[in-house]
């Protein structure tokens, strides 16, 4: 539009290159919004690139320039400006001294860090240090005479870019970083909020790269694989105040309001507050982004004062998928923690079964066929925990040590703690899979129930193995289908041929009562799935 504007204002001529179908009549006297339509467009007068779409003909050009040596594709990423300075008392000091004589000189790198003092009060008329003389008196490291210490501190940007790296060698003083960052980047795994998904990621990777071309780490990029976490969202609830400002509300100072669906419609204070007398009512603006200002955040130390930190951790990672939003529940919480009292409870309940007594692989023989169907089912849901710990989908995770627990638990209900091997095996499964999302609760039962020899040691377990043994099945339940309709199943030995199958399913009570008499025409085996006979 602004090279059309130009051309106009300058009368140079205007050739018609690109044709929308069902657009209005082309004009080169006025601009209209259709000629901007990229992705409809169609280019014509173009010679070899008529007919071609507006990215077909650009890729087409930039290949053109290519084959006769005149120019390549090349994509260019711009990193804006971004000042590191900021007028406040937190943060790294900048080690500058300003001289009368010299200007900004830097601080010696003897006698570096510069330390801030801890016990000065922001009071909001401006940077505190500025009132330290303490602080802001300083010597020349040119020419020794009397200079000021520069009061603005780094953007806390400046250390969030680089901060993993120090991870590597934690202890080490003499350097900024040492060997470690050799052993341990680039990182394997790194975890970001989704709103930090551009601007950190850019700075990261940057200050990765002026580290290593300044000979400090050999790494050329700073994370090998990058998940975006969503972010927590919970109710908002505000009012217009009488002098027009907006004042938000709490989610437990507030009874809902909803319309004859259930939707919520607005609010009213359940008790004074805000010098406002209970049953006010007050706006509710849907969930967002947890912030202080809105007053809908929540504390994770309420919830670990409540119900602990296993409980905390356990609904979070529940609640939904690591990359999606997730809106907070209460009650989610509080499922979240009666389940782990289940788990605490059938640990308790079924000591004796659970007891290291029932730990050989000797004392599987004497398991029963429903000990057996146990054990498969155990190790078909740690098969798909162990796929979803890969593809870091949490929420399936946890949903799977559910069904861990479930089927010990019905299984020792309807047998009376029969085939104990299986249930301790059962444990510990579940023990080491839960694990990483309730380290406490895991690891006292862990060490309660005699897997470990010290309360840490968990820590140190292998992850369970699947074992395939375990999947296969001595028989195989099969749809039994009639002229193509579901007439019941059809349970067979799991290593049957496909003629064995098909005289089952010729001798089938169902064939029988269905067939009316009529004799079998063919019998059709999809192997592992259904059998279907035609009459």
């Amino acid at each position: 539009e602004r090279d059309f504007a130009f051309a106009l204002k300058y009368h140079l001529p205007i050739a018609q290159v690109i044709e929308v179908p069902g657009a209005p009549e082309y004009d080169t006297t006025r601009w209209q919004e259709w000629y901007a339509h990229k992705d409809r467009a169609r280019v014509i007068r173009s010679g070899f690139l008529d007919g071609k779409s507006h990215s077909e003909a650009v890729t087409a050009v930039a290949q053109a320039l290519s084959d006769k040596g005149l120019g390549h594709i090349k994509t260019t990423w711009r990193l804006r400006d971004w000042g590191i300075s900021r007028q406040r008392y937190w943060g790294t000091p900048i080690p500058i001294v300003h001289c009368h004589t010299h200007g900004a000189v830097p601080v010696p790198e003897s006698e570096l860090p510069v330390v801030l003092p801890e016990d000065c009060i922001p009071d909001g008329s401006g940077n505190p240090l500025n009132k330290r003389e303490d602080f802001l008196a300083a010597r020349c490291p040119v020419c020794g005479a009397p200079a000021r210490r520069e009061t603005d501190t780094m953007d806390t940007f400046v250390d969030s870019a680089w901060y993993f790296m120090r991870y590597c060698d934690p202890d080490l003083q003499e350097a900024m970083v040492g060997a470690g960052t050799d052993y341990w980047m680039p990182m394997d795994q790194y975890i970001g909020g989704i709103e930090h998904a551009i601007l950190h990621l850019l700075y990261a990777r940057f200050w990765t790269k002026v580290m290593r071309d300044l000979g400090l780490v050999k790494a050329d990029e700073p994370f090998t694989r990058l998940l975006t976490q969503g972010m927590v969202l919970n109710h908002i609830y505000s009012r217009r105040s009488d002098k027009g400002g907006i004042e938000y509300f709490w989610p437990h100072e507030v009874d809902n309001v909803t319309d004859a669906s259930g939707k919520v419609i607005g609010a009213r204070l359940k008790d004074a507050t805000h010098g406002l007398p209970a049953g006010t009512q007050v706006d509710y603006e849907g969930v967002g982004t947890m912030s202080k200002s809105k007053n809908n955040g929540v504390d994770p130390q309420d919830l670990i004062d409540r119900f602990g930190a296993d409980t905390a951790r356990l609904f979070v990672m529940f609640a939904s998928p690591p990359e999606q939003t997730l809106e907070w529940n209460d009650a989610g919480v509080e499922g979240a923690h009666r389940f782990l009292r289940r788990l605490w409870s059938f640990a308790a309940q079924r000591r004796a079964a659970l007891s290291p007594a029932n730990e050989t692989q000797a004392a599987m023989t004497g398991v029963t066929a429903a000990g057996k169907a146990l054990r498969r089912e155990l190790h078909v849901i740690l098969k798909q925990i162990s796929y979803d710990y890969e593809r870091m989908q949490y929420n399936t995770v946890v949903s799977g040590c559910m069904k861990l627990l479930n089927a010990l638990d019905s299984h020792a209900t309807a047998t009376d703690g029969a085939d104990p091997p299986v249930l301790r095996e059962g444990m510990s499964i579940l023990l080491r899979t839960l694990y990483p999302a309730c380290p406490h609760l895991c690891s006292v039962l862990w060490q309660d129930l005699g897997f470990g020899d010290d309360a840490c040691d968990l820590l140190d377990t292998p992850w369970p193995a699947v074992d395939d043994l375990a999947l296969q099945q001595d028989e195989i339940t099969l749809v039994l289908q009639i002229n193509g309709k579901t007439r019941g199943s059809l349970t067979v030995d799991a290593q049957a041929s496909t003629a064995q199958i098909e005289q089952a399913a010729r001798q089938s009570a169902e064939v029988a009562r269905f067939s009316q008499g009529q004799g079998v025409r063919k019998v059709v085996v999809v192997a592992g799935r259904l059998v279907n006979v035609v009459v």
